[in-house]
């Protein structure tokens, strides 16, 4: 299945349990995998457009570079996910590991991955990231996975840009078209934080790819967002108290798919 956006697509994060390694592992793979399916079930039965699975529990993160006992299980994970609920499905693992994001995804024969650290540099509390759109694309090619979609984060949440404070928004986002990104995606300044409509609006005025929104979304302020951009990804709205940590709160997730595809009409 090759992701498209010929119409808006609402995509559904799972937050997976801490993985194998990682200092808040719990002891059970299995665990693991049958909360991310019980989760992925609920935004399939809610009517999402695709789903994307990330290791955020997995704090303190790497850069870079994490252990096979990560990807590996991510590319079951995803897997299992797609198999059970035939939806379009990506990942993202943290932090910026894309080359093992777009190895795992390969593997699990799912749709696209969500990339950091694509374009120039910044600051993050990993530390300092350089751009790995070079690598990252040339890997994606000599592996045969074309099909699988990159779409790149542009001036990452959670992360210091005075070193590129005088290169825009809109700047970093053609540079992202430039080096053959799927799709850019605007966020707010950290987890669960709106992103500019001033942003989008404008990113979307100088590219041709697909523009995303990658924060901040609620049933609230999705109508002003709505007819700027192609994707919305929404995690933290989806969880009781809108926080990313908790439980998925159904009743959140039916009333933004409600509202969602009523401004689809």
């Amino acid at each position: 299945m090759n992701f498209t956006f010929n119409d808006k697509k609402l995509i559904a994060m799972v937050h997976v349990l801490p993985l194998p390694g990682t200092p808040k592992y719990g002891g059970s793979v299995q665990n693991i995998i049958d909360k991310a399916l019980e989760e992925a079930e609920i935004y399939r039965n809610a009517g999402v457009d695709a789903i994307m699975i990330e290791n955020m529990h997995d704090v303190p993160y790497l850069k870079r570079e994490v252990g096979h006992e990560i990807s590996t299980i991510m590319a079951l994970i995803a897997e299992k996910i797609k198999s059970a609920t035939k939806l379009p499905v990506g990942m993202q693992i943290l932090a910026g590991a894309n080359i093992a994001a777009i190895s795992a995804a390969h593997t699990a024969g799912i749709d696209f991955i969500r990339a950091e650290g694509f374009v120039f540099g910044h600051v993050a509390d990993e530390g300092f990231f350089e751009s790995d759109a070079g690598e990252l694309m040339r890997y994606r090619k000599k592996i045969g996975a074309e099909k699988i979609r990159v779409f790149t984060d542009i001036k990452k949440k959670h992360s210091s840009h005075s070193i590129t404070a005088d290169t825009s928004v809109v700047e970093t986002a053609k540079a992202a078209e430039f080096f053959i990104t799927d799709g850019v995606i605007i966020t707010g300044s950290a987890t669960g934080e709106a992103a500019s409509v001033v942003d989008i609006v404008e990113v979307k005025k100088n590219v041709k790819c697909p523009v995303l929104i990658g924060s901040g979304l609620t049933t609230e302020n999705i109508e002003k967002y709505f007819n700027f951009a192609d994707g919305f990804i929404v995690g933290s709205y989806f969880k009781r108290d809108g926080y990313w940590a908790n439980e998925i709160d159904t009743s959140r997730v039916n009333k933004f798919v409600e509202k969602f595809n009523e401004l689809k009409g």
